[in-house]
């Protein structure tokens, strides 16, 4: 029986069959956050509490902290409920994650009581890390084009202005029929762009804001019934 690497009274059970090596990525704490469907503040919480230790690189004079994939499984796993379990078991799963990236389950204690399931979390990050990409390689930002805001490439339309449309409660099938230069799929990752790829300084400049709109739409009234 293969011994086991964690102390005390957590087992990791790791994928039957080759375990491929995990390349090394690093993500921001809010690209962290939109692959995990977790709240910015609550990834924050979990640095400053140090149940995840992130690396730092300076990017200009302010260094940013990075964390892994692993870390960012972890972060999916709190958002799912793990949330919910003593602080020290939660450091234990974070991590047991990071030292055995490819397992299946973690249990606790003997096994019996608790098992967090990993393999479901981890198809699902890596699936919304493919929507990251998309959506990363659909942006353009240009001085000359709406001041640099970030815009659809080939377009002028400002990302943050679908996501807000989307916020506001319109659907993307009524974004693509005023904006037919764009379709379903890039309309439904302006949200996850808007929250991957925050813009910092100073506070967002929004010069579609005070446009009139091209058209306006009205909804018949149904006649009241006396």
């Amino acid at each position: 029986m293969r011994p086991n690497p964690f102390p005390g009274d957590l087992k990791v059970y790791p994928v039957q069959g080759r375990i491929t090596p995990v390349t090394a990525a690093a993500y921001t704490l809010s690209q962290a956050s939109a692959l995990a469907g977790l709240p910015l503040k609550a990834v924050q919480k979990l640095v400053d509490g140090r149940i995840l230790r992130p690396s730092r690189k300076r990017d200009g004079r302010k260094p940013q902290r990075y964390l892994t994939k692993e870390q960012v499984l972890y972060l999916r796993l709190e958002a799912e409920g793990v949330r919910l379990l003593p602080m020290a078991a939660r450091r234990q799963i974070a991590k047991a994650i990071e030292a055995a990236p490819q397992a299946d389950t973690v249990h606790l204690g003997d096994g019996r009581a608790v098992v967090v399931q990993v393999k479901t979390a981890r198809l699902r990050v890596a699936r919304d890390l493919a929507r990251m990409k998309k959506a990363e390689k659909m942006a353009a930002s240009d001085p000359e084009i709406m001041r640099g805001v970030p815009v659809f490439r080939g377009t002028r339309i400002p990302i943050e202005l679908v996501a807000e449309m989307l916020d506001q409660g319109a659907t993307p099938s009524e974004i693509v029929a005023g904006y037919p230069s764009l379709d379903l799929e890039k309309i439904e990752l302006a949200q996850l762009y808007v929250r991957a790829f925050p813009r910092r300084g100073r506070p967002a400049q929004r010069p579609w804001a005070r446009k009139k709109p091209i058209r306006k739409h009205w909804a018949p009234v149904a006649a009241k019934v006396q």
